[in-house]
């Protein structure tokens, strides 16, 4: 049967599975039940299977003739916490969890073509199958690292893929260079005196203070980045104060906030400045600061030859179909911590149009099944090229 036959016959089960995934959310290192039904496909299929690498993430292997090259495919399976507003047959079963980032998607995406591979073999090499837990901003990728995912499974390279809603389901994005940011958190609190409200001569007010250091805050990425060079900060929390005693001044402002670069200049720099903005405001108005930047996730730089195999890959499956210059996102991903240990390239695969305006981490998003051909498709062709006969 030629390619396409096969994945044709297998969409109905994909289908039914990517909505069954859907309906059953789990967030980040508690997805028993996804990796659980991930496991037994994988070995129904006929592949070797490893569980427990960051807890809940699994690993098939599928290994045919004498090649000696090997590869990574990662599909991320974890949730997001928020409330899936949507009618469907199929909407989250479960309060405040639903996949409103096409999770679902990925994992039946790499797991069709789990299964297509295993029945075909038409290649020589080995393929790890990497189904990776808690990217959501949990540090899935970083544990499996930590747990020795590349020691036990070392790989020649390694892809990921994402689905991009604006994209047709025939289109992929495949470009090198940077992809997404590196995504950190900042966290700064002034410490002033509180004080009666009608009489703030008695006390030092770290709420005027705050206003000064959020409004030169973007001076940062105004005056201090090289204007070539993209960042961003922003500051997502403040907390002080209470509603119900609005004639007390605080003695206390914490304020917490996202950092995104795609250099690790750039990230140093963001780290500093942040840093010396809260100090410097903290000496005009003689109040103490404390500070704290936290490393999360580095920028996803797609590499030059990993890149070129994908792009070879997806125009097989896209033709002409296939962007070449695609932005990249301010978003980010622990995709990068698998990068940093083998040549990688990250892949977008087109969603069809956002419905509704419904984008990513929105309450009514959904993967687009129409896409699951492409996917899998893509994933079976750039294994038979990276590891032709």
């Amino acid at each position: 049967m030629l390619l396409q036959d096969l994945i044709q016959a297998d969409l109905p089960f994909l289908r039914s599975l990517r909505q069954d995934l859907h309906a059953h959310p789990e967030l980040g290192f508690e997805e028993e039940r996804t990796s659980g039904i991930v496991a037994s496909l994988l070995e129904e299929a006929g592949l070797r299977v490893h569980r427990g690498l960051g807890k809940t993430g699994v690993v098939g292997t599928l290994q045919v003739g004498n090649g000696t090259r090997t590869i990574g495919l990662r599909a991320d399976i974890d949730a997001l916490a928020m409330p899936e507003q949507a009618e469907r047959p199929y909407k989250s079963k479960f309060p405040d969890k639903m996949h409103a980032c096409g999770h679902d998607g990925h994992t039946t995406l790499l797991l069709g073509a789990a299964r297509y591979l295993a029945k075909t073999r038409n290649f020589s090499g080995t393929v790890h199958f990497i189904f990776q837990p808690a990217e959501e901003g949990r540090g899935g990728a970083k544990k499996m690292v930590e747990d020795g995912l590349f020691d036990l499974f070392p790989c020649d390279a390694v892809y990921g893929l994402h689905n991009m809603p604006g994209l047709a389901v025939d289109e992929m994005a495949v470009t090198p260079g940077p992809q997404l940011a590196s995504s950190d958190s900042w966290f700064v609190t002034f410490k002033g005196v509180g004080t009666h409200g009608a009489k703030p001569h008695l006390g030092k007010d770290p709420i005027t203070a705050s206003g000064h250091f959020l409004a030169a805050l973007q001076t940062i990425v105004g005056r201090v980045i090289n204007p070539l060079q993209p960042a961003v900060v922003s500051a997502c929390s403040v907390q002080a104060g209470d509603p119900r005693a609005l004639n007390v001044i605080p003695g206390i402002v914490e304020i917490g906030g996202t950092a995104r670069a795609y250099s690790a200049e750039v990230r140093d720099q963001l780290e500093a400045e942040i840093e010396r903005l809260a100090k410097g405001i903290a000496v005009m108005f003689d109040i103490d600061v404390s500070y704290e930047f936290r490393r999360r996730i580095p920028p996803v730089i797609n590499h030059t030859d990993a890149t070129a195999r994908a792009l070879k890959a997806a125009q097989t499956v896209c033709g002409s179909k296939v962007v070449t210059n695609f932005e990249p996102s301010t978003a980010g991903d622990d995709f990068a911590f698998f990068s940093e240990a083998a040549p990688g390239a990250y892949v977008w695969l087109g969603n069809g149009p956002a419905v509704n305006g419904a984008l990513h981490h929105n309450t009514a998003y959904d993967f687009n099944d129409d896409a699951t051909p492409t996917g899998v498709t893509f994933w079976v062709a750039l294994v038979e090229q990276e590891l032709a006969l």
